[in-house]
């Protein structure tokens, strides 16, 4: 698994590594606390978006993570982010979190497209045979987003965080293999054809 930072195109958004450069359009839709009641991080300021680029920035140098922002092709403008992390290079696993999109473009193409370009990259790039994602157990879009990608639910962490306000989380593990992909490609494809 060769991971360097890299644009991912697709046909209604790019993927681009993600820079202190991206704070001002980031917090231009992400200073929305919707977007942070079930996550670990809670992003109020400019100054707490500055310190989650910082932090993705780290993990990043330390080959742990591969993070992105999402641009939406036709305006131009940044209205997410999201990352490859969990990296286990002699494991060729990898997890797919720290999504966050903004509300105007939630349940639309963006998150779709971005997990097919992820997705195509972890297993057609890097050679990954295990894809994983997690959720806090109270978040019932993300766990039906995540399953309507084609994530297989495992299982559930009990207890395994403690966000923001001090709430105990139980996190429900998803993951797609090697073997699955060529079907959740597939559908992926048939679901993005709808947008294009």
């Amino acid at each position: 698994m060769n991971i360097h930072s890299i644009i991912l195109e697709g046909n209604l958004i790019r993927l681009e590594p993600l820079t202190q450069d991206h704070l001002g359009p980031l917090c231009e839709v992400g200073l929305d606390e919707e977007l942070w009641k079930l996550t670990t991080t809670l992003i109020r300021t400019p100054e707490d978006m500055k310190k989650y680029i910082d932090a993705a920035l780290e993990e990043l140098a330390k080959g742990k993570a591969l993070p992105f922002a999402i641009i939406e092709k036709a305006s131009g403008k940044a209205v997410g982010s999201t990352r490859f992390g969990n990296i286990e290079t002699n494991h060729r696993r990898l997890e797919i979190g720290w999504t966050w999109i903004a509300r105007r473009w939630q349940r639309t193409f963006v998150n779709t497209e971005a997990k097919y370009l992820l997705l195509s990259h972890a297993f057609d790039t890097l050679g990954c045979i295990r894809v994983e994602f997690k959720t806090d157990s109270t978040n019932l879009r993300s766990r039906a987003a995540i399953a309507r990608i084609g994530g297989k639910e495992e299982g559930v962490f009990r207890n395994h965080m403690i966000v923001s306000g001090g709430r105990i989380r139980h996190s429900v593990y998803f993951s797609i293999v090697d073997s699955e992909w060529p079907e959740v490609k597939k559908e992926l494809e048939r679901k993005l054809k709808k947008n294009y």
